[in-house]
């Protein structure tokens, strides 16, 4: 599940996809989304990996589509690389870290709306330019960033295309931290680390309460009980209990 323009690697119950294509300024292809779709996938149907961390080599995370190997591809299909990776990144119940630096252009910027937890350098700058491209918005980003940040701030992002910093971002909702770039990889290899060590079916359990559509609210309440009384059975969860009603 790996090749020469997307590496992954897995240590102590982490996945690491990182783009690597600098050259390029890290412009996936198709089969570079295959390879991460591929990789969420396996990633998910594990009951023994806890996230799945989303870095790119060089100055720069994403440049967005190369644009020259979709046209080499023909025309798109409902089941094209981009597509089934698009449905996957929404879809999966694992936890899903990014860390961002440079610039995030189009489907970098989106792909990010998907993840959980999101850090970026200072000075990493943010565009969704696709009206400027003759296009529309990707990815679920016309329903994702209204919600993030409303209506007016979203006009301004996805119609007029405006580029944004990461400072804004952080305003915006749309990443979690801002750091030094020094920083970054320490802070991820942190966070990583301590989603390591959470109960596995509870952190799934809980990301896929967060991502679920607005319900009545005694509807949630019944939702939750139930994945409540799921856990509280589990074998894992009797034993963090039992622990700690030793101290």
């Amino acid at each position: 599940m790996t090749d020469a323009l997307v590496h992954v690697t897995e240590h102590e119950r982490i996945i690491r996809i990182h783009l690597n294509r600098p050259a390029k300024k890290n412009a996936l292809t198709q089969d570079m989304y295959q390879t991460m779709t591929d990789t969420l996938r396996a990633a998910n149907a594990r009951d023994d990996i806890a996230a799945v961390v989303f870095t790119g080599e060089g100055d720069l995370f994403c440049a967005g589509n190369d644009l020259a190997d979709f046209l080499r591809h023909g025309e798109l299909k409902s089941d094209s690389p981009v597509f089934q990776f698009l449905e996957t990144i929404a879809s999966v119940d694992v936890t899903l870290v990014a860390g961002v630096q440079g610039a995030a252009i189009g489907i970098g910027t989106t792909l990010l709306l998907h993840c959980d937890l999101i850090y970026a350098a200072e000075g990493t700058t943010f565009v969704m330019p696709f009206v400027d491209m003759g296009l529309v918005p990707e990815a679920g980003s016309s329903q994702l960033v209204p919600l993030l940040c409303g209506h007016a701030k979203a006009a301004e992002l996805l119609l007029l295309g405006a580029p944004f910093d990461a400072k804004k971002a952080y305003e915006l909702n749309i990443i979690n931290q801002v750091l030094p770039a020094a920083g970054l990889a320490d802070h991820l290899n942190t966070v990583a680390a301590e989603l390591a060590k959470k109960p596995l079916q509870s952190l799934r359990r809980s990301k896929r309460l967060l991502k679920a559509q607005p319900e009545p609210i005694n509807e949630r309440i019944q939702r939750e009980l139930k994945d409540f009384l799921q856990v509280l059975a589990s074998p894992e969860t009797q034993a963090i209990i039992a622990a700690k009603a030793k101290r």
